[in-house]
């Protein structure tokens, strides 16, 4: 059997192997149209700000090591242009120019994504970059090494941009991240995207949201980004606006592909024509929640798509499942995860849901160096099926994550949540583990025992008597800010300050996480009172307003 491979990296590279360790006959063949077959796309990034020094350390396989271990025949700086399903070949094309065909018995689609370069003027300038691969990034640090830039823009903060305006600081380079969306990292929603702004605001990184870049003008030593807004003189840029798959050379092959231009494929991640596979960010994928076509460009899913689609070629029956997007990014010392969907994907998707926020310590609170993260979770209000998270802090958000990307993958409620029995000492976590505590939230919100309002319900709140409304924090902490129309009774004085409540009004509770208010509402409820606690609490109300008049 002849097994034909275009491109390597995730997709490309993990279906040669394991193609090999199923049937070791098989002639193996990878198309590369670069220099390297296997690569550490994610650590890019990294070697430019240095935290990678060693520029081998990002090639995690070469033509000879996959020669020597899996007998495969890599044949790198050779593209394919054409293919062509009635003659079972590829039209490849060499460095040189000249051209050949390239026989298959199975065809494996792996070409990958490129950056997209918006059409305006100065894209193509020399001191305009674009990260997808190792030459890229030595493009870029030879830039730096070499021109000594002082300042650079980031069009994009996506995971990627966000990675890059980091590791540009790093470098010694002031940064501006420019975004056309509201906020950074768009599977967040933005009331968790505004903790993230304050900390990258915090390392000197200016952000100029809601605003797309229109032009690239050259100037004397550097550049002018010109944007909705307002111009911005730099040294260099760094273009970061998301990736298309590359499927132009698929024109003509009938191979089926949507209006982005990704390849479909069923779940045996079988194409539309007979012996053609397709993996990685070329192909359209379903979500894994809502079940419809989606465009989601991770590694994780790449390798295991490569993995399946060696399976069926070699008769195991094997299945994609879909994608749920779980994603995490180191920015400076804070953690950004999120897995399946938020709010806006959710709503687009019809799904009715409930959410809420909870603010907890990332090991024991009297074992030295915790750290607080903020956990938005959402679920199905039918169903209670957990429909994604995001969490925001610094230590173990991966780790809680992980926890909750497994729960929506194996269809768990948020209910469960309660009962998963995870791994406890005081340097690691707590005897109420985060996703415990997720849990009991979202418990004491299905069964009733707490009624929930948001941060975006505040500004509707009435101020005419017709409702109270309680701060239950310390008196030096209402001191320190407030929200308009509160009343500060701190918890532990409240079961002695009750007449000062009338009982005939709704009363509206908030603390500062929203832990302090539930014991307040729980007072209340048993004195005859309708409590409503503000999920999420002082600290994120503060955050997310304090954005937003930015």
């Amino acid at each position: 059997m002849k097994v034909l491979i275009v491109g390597g990296v995730a997709g490309g590279a993990s279906c040669a192997a394991r193609l090999r360790r199923l049937d070791e006959k098989a002639e193996i063949t990878i198309l590369e149209r670069g220099e390297y077959i296997s690569f550490a796309n994610c650590g890019l990034p990294y070697y430019i700000g240095g935290e990678i020094t060693d520029k081998s350390r990002l090639t995690l396989q070469t033509p000879n090591s996959l020669k020597r271990r899996f007998n495969i025949d890599v044949r790198v700086f050779c593209e394919a242009v054409s293919v062509n399903p009635q003659a079972k070949c590829v039209t490849v094309r060499e460095a040189n120019g000249n051209t050949y065909t390239q026989n298959y018995d199975k065809l494996v689609l792996s070409p990958g994504a490129a950056p997209i370069l918006p059409k305006m003027e100065g894209i193509n300038n020399e001191r305009v970059f674009t990260l997808r691969n190792i030459p890229d990034t030595l493009r870029i640090k030879g830039f730096i090494d070499v021109n000594k830039p002082r300042s650079a823009v980031v069009v994009g903060g996506g995971y990627v941009g966000i990675e890059m305006a980091e590791n540009l600081v790093k470098a010694g380079i002031d940064v501006t991240v420019v975004e056309l969306s509201d906020h950074l990292i768009a599977p967040l929603d933005f009331d968790m995207a505004a903790d993230v702004h304050h900390y990258v605001r915090s390392k000197g990184i200016n952000l100029v949201l809601s605003t797309a870049v229109t032009a690239i003008k050259n100037r004397e030593q550097g550049l002018t980004v010109q944007t909705q807004k307002d111009n911005i003189d730099a040294d260099m840029v760094i273009m970061s606006v998301g990736v298309k798959p590359e499927t132009a050379f698929l024109s003509g092959s009938g191979i089926a592909t949507n209006a982005r231009g990704s390849i479909i494929v069923d779940e045996q991640m079988r194409t539309s024509v007979e012996d053609i596979y397709a993996v990685g960010d070329a192909v359209e994928i379903l979500s894994f929640i809502t079940k419809q076509p989606a465009f989601i460009p991770l590694a994780g899913p790449a390798n295991k798509q490569g993995r399946i689609a060696a399976d069926n070629i070699c008769g195991i029956s094997s299945k994609y499942c879909g994608t749920q997007g779980s994603a995490v990014v180191k920015i400076f010392d804070m953690t950004v995860a999120t897995t399946g969907l938020n709010e806006s994907s959710a709503k687009a998707a019809g799904i009715d849901y409930d959410k809420t926020y909870t603010y907890s310590a990332s090991h024991a609170t009297y074992y030295p160096g915790h750290s607080m993260m903020m956990i938005k979770v959402l679920w199905e209000k039918s169903s209670l099926k957990l429909i994604g998270a995001q969490i925001v802090g610094k230590d173990g958000v991966d780790k809680r994550m992980d926890v909750l990307a497994s729960a929506i993958r194996f269809g768990a409620k948020a209910t469960d949540l309660v009962n998963l029995e995870l791994t406890y000492a005081p340097p690691f976590g707590s005897a109420k583990d985060p996703v415990n505590m997720i849990g009991y939230v979202a418990e004491n919100v299905i069964n009733g025992i707490v009624k929930q309002f948001y941060w975006h319900d505040v500004a509707k709140l009435a101020r005419d008597g017709s409702v109270t409304l309680l701060d239950t924090r310390m008196v030096h902490e209402f001191a320190a800010g407030n929200i308009d129309g509160f009343i500060n009774i701190p918890l532990d004085e409240l079961r002695n300050r009750l007449d000062e409540i009338p009982k005939n009004k709704p009363v509206y509770v908030h603390c500062f996480s929203g832990h302090r208010s539930y014991v307040a509402c729980r007072i209340l409820s048993a004195h005859g009172y309708e409590c409503y606690n503000l999920t999420g609490g002082w600290r994120l109300y503060e955050s997310v307003i304090s954005e937003l008049q930015k």
